[in-house]
């Protein structure tokens, strides 16, 4: 058949944007999807042009919203190429990692000679996350100082680079904010930011001075975010999003969600609580998107990589289907994207990624090294980037129990935590 030079055959085609969930055939040509047949009958004479994906999961190349790209450059930044399309993400979004001053560096070192597509969501602080609070060698962060948050050079930086940046971010924290001082009106010029270039804003919010609950005269998180922007790191124990005693969240929280504020999952080393992601799932209250919050010091473990992360949803019960979806055409739309990437249609760059759902029995570890036994997970098998294929490396052993054993430090600073101390706390 001439109209395809590349035939992926037989597998579970995954499309949440389109509503599909079926066998079928993804055929593509010159780096794009030519052709999608749900009657399997695509062929080819070559059998080396055809990938047998039967018993797979197909799906549109994975989005992970919430990465540190900026490697060498930050503390934090890791290689996406080796750490991301090699587990089947075709599409990075960094979070913060540059601002305006270093946005520059994060473009020409990074995005232009990655295969990985890297967008990002530009830091309010000029200098980004050149040393970061959680990584860096000396206390203190990026909003220490005021006189780097400055609206005028976000909003000309995003301006000029509205092919890369996507949005605005803001860490909220005492620890990075002047012990807490500069955090409202970080807050405050994010938000103006944002809205004078019409783009989400992603803010990090735990152990933060500013409220969930609404108080008069003050800004609160997520109450005065606005349809569209990103609450990142939803799942950690340690904030007062959800009611203790009954385990529901606020009603702030659920106003937030009415409101259209998307919820991630921003996975992180010190995001991601057993007890509040079983929770939430108790409540059928999914995650809009999941991220890894994949960076230096949560790579070797907990978060390990976006298939991981997703299998953690899939054990505490969200469906496979919101699952995908999380991480193509929900992250797509988030940042208005969503006529590029996160959908498998003909004519669309051909992105995709192909998984299988396998049987596993090991404990996996949270943020705080509490462990649950996982018995299913997603392995990823291939990936294509514009029509090019790349190999699927596994560069972390997971589980990592030497690594994992070093986060149980925090299990006491969480509001939310098993009953029984998790292994190695002190």
């Amino acid at each position: 058949m001439g109209s395809v030079e590349f035939i992926i055959k037989g597998g579970r085609i995954i499309n949440p944007s389109t509503g599909v969930a079926c066998v079928g055939d993804v055929g593509l040509k010159g780096g794009k999807i030519a052709e999608i047949d749900f009657n399997c009958s695509l062929s080819l004479n070559n059998p080396s042009d055809v990938f047998d994906a039967s018993g797979c999961i197909v799906t549109p190349g994975l989005i992970d919203l919430h990465v540190h790209a900026y490697e060498h450059a930050t503390p934090l930044g890791i290689n996406v190429d080796a750490h991301c399309l090699t587990r089947g993400v075709t599409t990075v979004v960094d979070a913060g990692s540059a601002g305006a001053a270093t946005f520059a560096g994060l473009r020409k070192f990074i995005a232009e000679v990655s295969k990985t597509r890297v967008l990002a969501f530009l830091h309010i602080a000029n200098h980004g996350l050149a040393s970061a609070g959680c990584a860096g060698l000396v206390p203190g962060g990026e909003i220490d100082s005021l006189v780097q948050a400055d609206v005028e050079q976000c909003v000309k930086c995003i301006g000029d680079n509205r092919d890369m940046i996507v949005g605005v971010k803001l860490r909220l924290a005492r620890a990075i904010s002047n012990d807490g001082a500069n955090e409202e009106e970080a807050y405050r010029r994010a938000r103006e930011a944002a809205g004078k270039c019409g783009v989400p804003l992603m803010v990090h919010h735990a152990f933060s001075t500013v409220p969930v609950n609404s108080t008069e005269g003050r800004s609160s998180c997520p109450g005065s975010l606005k349809s569209g922007d990103i609450y990142t790191h939803c799942l950690h124990g340690n904030n007062g999003t959800m009611e203790l005693q009954t385990r529901t969240f606020l009603p702030e929280v659920v106003d937030a969600k009415k409101r259209g504020i998307l919820f991630d999952t921003g996975h992180g080393r010190g995001s991601f609580n057993w007890n509040f992601a079983e929770s939430a799932a108790k409540l059928k209250d999914w995650p809009d998107t999941i991220s890894t919050d994949l960076h230096t010091e949560s790579l070797p473990s907990p978060a390990y990589d976006l298939v991981t992360v997703m299998t953690k949803m899939l054990h505490v019960g969200m469906p496979l289907y919101d699952v995908i979806a999380a991480v193509t055409s929900t992250p797509a739309r988030a940042i208005g994207w969503e006529k590029v990437i996160g959908s498998l249609e003909v004519g669309r760059e051909a992105d995709i990624t192909v998984m299988r759902l396998e049987d596993w029995d090991v404990k996996l570890e949270d943020c705080h090294n509490q462990l649950r036994t996982i018995e299913k997970k997603l392995v990823p098998v291939a990936v294509w980037r514009s029509g090019v294929k790349h190999p699927i490396v596994e560069h972390i052993k997971c589980p990592n129990p030497e690594v994992a054993a070093t986060l149980a430090g925090i299990w006491h600073d969480q509001v939310m935590r098993d009953e029984t101390m998790p292994p190695n706390s002190v």
